[in-house]
This record gives C-alpha cells, structure tokens and sequence, in this order.
C-alpha cells in the first residue's frame, strides 16, 4: 500500500479524535459521535492496510 493512502487513513483518524475531542469540550453529543465514526473508520482502514501488508511478503 502506497504511503500516501497510509498517510491518507491516519489523518481521518486524527481528523475523527479532534472531532470527538471539540464535541466532548462543547458538549455536542452529534459531533462526538461523527468524531467517534470518522476515528473508527480511519482506524479499520489502517488495520486493513497491515493485513494485506503482512500478505503481500
């Protein structure tokens, strides 16, 4: 997998924890949850990324 989809997935997972992190200091309960979605999502795709990492060798 190319470093910039690497790059790419970790930056919406960062992008999901600031998100849920001003939700939780505002009190916005939706924003938190989009935060917590976007965190999730980024962090599934980076896991998907080592697993056909490890399968390419």
């Amino acid at each position: 997998m190319s470093i910039f989809k690497k790059l790419a997935h970790k930056a919406e997972a960062v992008k999901g924890g600031t998100k849920k992190a001003a939700g939780r200091a505002t009190g916005r309960s939706r924003l938190k949850a989009e935060g917590r979605g976007d965190q999730v999502k980024g962090d599934t795709k980076m896991a998907g990324a080592k697993i056909k990492d490890a399968f390419k060798k």
